[in-house]
């Protein structure tokens, strides 16, 4: 039975990448909740592993090529109930834009300063604790 057969939406995988000590963020053309800042993410589709969901929904949304490098952890998320998966990818090639002009509106690499801007409620711990090891300093 697939998940949409026993009514439970999706799993959603969420793309971290960072180059150059940046995060890159989207900005959904339609918030979800509060949510309207968040990670390159995208519905893990049937015969696809999260990681590769991640890998995919980055290209397809902003153009830029990355790599799954590793899972940080998977949750329930607090606000919109939906399992999510969490992979840091690295940059393989390309240049992040607005690949994607029906979902996104805005593309930017945010610097560890920025991030609360960005994401204004407590982050995922294994995402905030790889974030920090990797912008902070």
């Amino acid at each position: 039975m697939t998940e949409q057969e026993s009514g439970q939406l999706p799993a959603v995988a969420v793309a971290i990448v960072v180059k150059d000590g940046r995060v890159l963020m989207v900005r959904r053309r339609v918030a979800e909740g509060e949510l309207s800042w968040q990670f390159p993410a995208g519905e893990v589709e049937p015969n696809e592993s999260p990681e590769e969901a991640a890998v995919r929904e980055t290209a397809e949304e902003t153009g830029l090529h990355v790599a799954a490098a590793k899972v940080l952890g998977e949750r329930v998320h607090p606000q919109s109930g939906r399992r999510m998966s969490y992979t840091a990818c690295e940059v393989v090639g390309g240049t992040a834009r607005v690949a994607d002009s029906d979902e996104l509106d805005r593309v930017v690499w945010a610097s560890h300063a920025e991030l609360a801007e960005y994401v204004p409620f407590p982050m995922f711990p294994p995402v905030r604790e790889y974030l920090e090891g990797l912008l902070a300093g």
